[in-house]
């Protein structure tokens, strides 16, 4: 029998930072953590001193790791967590620097997040990015994951009788979202019309079914509640957190992910329903995978996200508020901190610190992540709920 997880009580999450994206960056992606985890500092009012703990996911670090990256920034950790999963980094980056907390192996954990672009760096990560990649994929003309979402897109419509125009609403909504979001890469307004004329890449995704890889960093702190309310900084409480790896690798396609294999814990440790939940943060590098993560985190059965998205507002002001900084379809994919952009937009949400995407009255956050394409499938998932700890 499997024991039951134990709960996250008494744990703080405060300080969140965005590092503003940029299209391009000749620095380091030393440069970008070292600045998102400056930005946390300071609003905290610490200085690196003052940290025990230090988590780091990043795929442009090479040849360092979170190990070099003490040296570099100075830092002399009690506990170090390097979490190479991608997309799904940030909810397993908090859940297990909670523990940290709990169990009193640090006081203070700065997780961070970050990556540069180069001009050549998306291309170079591609063909090293796992030996699936090197071996089976790269070699062949796969430049990227558009293929292998290509494929699962189209298997998804004729599956679930999904059109492009239901994706098309996602898109729509988390652009609108992101003109509310100083710190988006996408700038310009998008309509429906405007996403089923663009240019196709793979049938059936076209131009705007895609991230755009960028640089950029996100960082968040994890402590005490007791040290937060020291301190005076407004704060999440985690009610709860899962995560799973390479699961249902039964499944000739992937339509579905593990978030199926844990999502009742998930409500249950935290005490609550889809219904109770203000707004959520999906991974959305295509919007498929947003679709399934809300057929999956049980807001409606397999295959009824397209009629959802029909009858739901997903904008900011909408009756079910998603990807409230545009996410990374329209703020941008700054490589492993895609991962993090919607856990730190639900740290200011439910602390009331959201500025122009704020909503009214959110105290229940959300966050899902999906990472690590290895030849067909996402190999890991992730999922938190955040409750309102202290406000400003």
């Amino acid at each position: 029998m499997v024991k039951a997880r134990q709960n996250y009580d008494g744990v703080a999450i405060a300080a969140p930072f965005s590092m503003p994206y940029q299209r391009y960056s000749i620095e380091t992606a030393h440069w970008w953590i070292a600045k998102a985890l400056r930005g946390s500092l300071t609003a905290a009012n610490l200085k690196p001193r003052d940290l025990d703990g230090f988590s780091v996911a990043s795929f442009t670090l090479f040849p360092d790791s979170a190990v070099g990256l003490t040296q570099h920034l100075g830092l002399s950790p009690r506990w170090l967590d390097h979490i190479p999963m991608g997309g799904a980094s940030a909810s397993i980056a908090l859940r297990r620097a909670a523990r940290a907390v709990q169990a009193g192996d640090a006081n203070i954990v700065a997780c961070v997040a970050g990556d540069t672009n180069h001009i050549d760096s998306f291309r170079n990560m591609l063909s090293s990015f796992s030996r699936f990649a090197q071996d089976a994929s790269y070699p062949y003309g796969y430049g990227g994951p558009n293929a292998n979402f290509a494929l699962l897109t189209d298997r998804y419509m004729k599956e679930y009788g999904a059109t492009r125009e239901d994706f098309g609403r996602i898109c729509v909504a988390q652009r609108d979202n992101a003109l509310r979001y100083p710190n988006a890469v996408m700038k310009k307004p998008l309509t429906l019309e405007q996403y089923m004329s663009a240019r196709p890449i793979a049938d059936p995704i076209a131009l705007f079914d895609c991230v755009m890889p960028c640089a950029g960093s996100e960082c968040f702190l994890v402590m005490s509640e007791d040290e937060a309310a020291k301190r005076n900084l407004p704060y999440a409480t985690l009610r709860g957190a899962i995560e799973r790896h390479n699961a249902h690798s039964e499944d000739d396609i992937q339509l579905r992910g593990g978030w199926t294999m844990d999502i009742d814990e998930l409500y249950a440790m935290s005490n609550c329903t889809p219904d109770d939940i203000d707004l959520l943060q999906t991974y959305d590098d295509y919007p498929v995978i947003s679709m399934m993560q809300i057929e999956d985190l049980g807001f409606c059965a397999k295959g009824e996200g397209p009629e959802f998205v029909r009858n739901h507002d997903l904008t900011i002001d909408g009756d079910f508020p998603h990807n409230t900084s545009g996410g990374q379809l329209s703020a941008g994919q700054a490589g492993a901190a895609g991962g993090y952009i919607g856990i730190v937009e639900a740290i200011r949400q439910v602390t009331g610190t959201a500025g122009g995407t704020q909503i009214n009255n959110a105290s229940t956050a959300m966050v899902s992540g999906f990472g690590m394409i290895n030849f067909d499938r996402g190999v890991c998932t992730s999922a938190s709920i955040l409750k309102t700890g202290a406000r400003t």
